[in-house]
């Protein structure tokens, strides 16, 4: 359990659709707040009628608890109608707990209510869990397979940019001019019927790509870089994966081509560096040293920011960004991090970005790439 000092226990009150730490404490898939509580070591969860017999199931709770019940003994205690806190308030009393260590992300209209309750609530940054960052053998395995199918799909997606042909500079597809969100419905279709949920997928052509978080509409550009950027969600796990190729359809430019080898070698630095006890910052200044190096300049030309401008890697698991970073700030590696590998480089005057990114799990000795697929430009 992850306390600070004068703490009793640690507690949630979310949703784990959409909040991770939740997910990660009780392994329940659930759209509606429930409240979770650590207490040397035990896990408890205080359930709406509607959930809890299948978190009785499917959570990792040693025990659930009717909010329903709680409810009624809180109103039976003071004479009138309970409200929500009112019964988590009853649960924390017969527990003997008093002071909580609860996310940063905590509900302030729910700490203010403890607090008026008795209740000493204190807030712990991020992560919350000190063990999330460094993945399990299972979770491992959970990100492996959410990878495989992001693979999968990739394919499909550069299988039709290749067969593609070509009519005015524009990529010619079975709908006619092929599109940005053609490409991503493809995308979108496969991962689905794997059951993964992809969404902001970026399918950025040309000048678009210059833009990292373009997602990119329109039609693909023959003779231009198309970034591929897909990071879809297992609906089975909760684990992401984030996988991104560029391509080329058509002859590339050697301006083009020698970006694109650039990037590579900017793979290369972080893979020969990337092991625990190393400083991210170190590995991000080496990729913008060999950048530089080469001649590829950053900063802002015209209003645009051109070069290598975010960071080289994150980590990521539950969420699609999590701790730690590969960034300007310094962040220890340590065994067990899944982080990204994807350097890129942006010339809005040369009509086109290059990103390519691989998923890494840091050892001891060094790291494995869990990121299978091929690294092929002109398609």
């Amino acid at each position: 359990m992850s306390t600070l000092p004068d703490t009793d226990a640690v507690m949630i009150i979310a949703d784990s659709e959409s909040d991770a730490d939740m997910l990660y404490a009780s392994g329940l898939f659930a759209p509606d707040a429930y409240t979770y509580i650590e207490q040397d070591g035990k896990k408890t969860v205080l359930m709406s009628d509607l959930e809890i017999d299948r978190a009785r199931v499917q959570s990792k709770a040693d025990e659930v608890l009717s909010l329903t019940v709680y409810t009624k003994r809180a109103e039976d205690r003071s004479g009138e109608k309970s409200q929500f806190m009112d019964a988590v308030a009853e649960l924390l009393n017969e527990k003997k707990i008093h002071a909580l260590l609860v996310p940063n992300r905590f509900p302030t209209g729910y700490a203010d209510q403890l607090r008026e309750r008795g209740f000493t609530v204190q807030a712990k940054a991020d992560p919350f869990w000190n063990q999330r960052p460094m993945k399990t053998a299972d979770e491992v395995a959970a990100i492996s397979e959410a990878s495989r199918h992001t693979e999968s799909a990739i394919r499909v997606a550069i299988a039709a940019i290749s067969e593609a042909t070509v009519k005015d500079g524009i990529l010619q597809g079975p709908e006619g001019p092929l599109t940005s969100e053609y490409i991503k419905r493809l995308l979108h279709i496969h991962l689905l019927e794997r059951d993964c949920i992809a969404q902001h997928t970026i399918v950025a052509g040309g000048i678009q790509g210059c833009d990292p978080h373009n997602a990119g509409s329109g039609p693909l550009p023959a003779n231009a870089p198309i970034i591929l950027d897909v990071f879809p969600k297992s609906m089975k796990t909760g684990y992401f994966a984030d996988i991104t190729r560029t391509v080329i359809k058509g002859p590339a430019p050697d301006v083009f081509k020698r970006m694109y080898g650039t990037v590579l070698e900017g793979q290369e630095q972080v893979f020969s560096r990337l092991k625990a006890g190393i400083d991210g910052k170190e590995i991000h200044e080496a990729v913008e040293n060999l950048f530089t190096s080469r001649g590829y300049e950053t900063g802002e030309k015209n209003g645009r920011m051109q070069g290598f401008f975010h960071g080289t890697g994150h980590g990521f698991g539950l969420e699609i960004h999590e701790p730690p970073r590969i960034s300007k700030n310094t962040d220890l590696l340590q065994a067990g991090h899944i982080v990204t590998n994807e350097p890129g480089l942006y010339y809005p005057e040369l009509g086109g970005g290059i990103r390519i990114e691989d998923n890494t799990f840091v050892t001891e000795e060094g790291y494995v790439n869990l990121t299978q697929i091929e690294k092929i430009f002109e398609v």
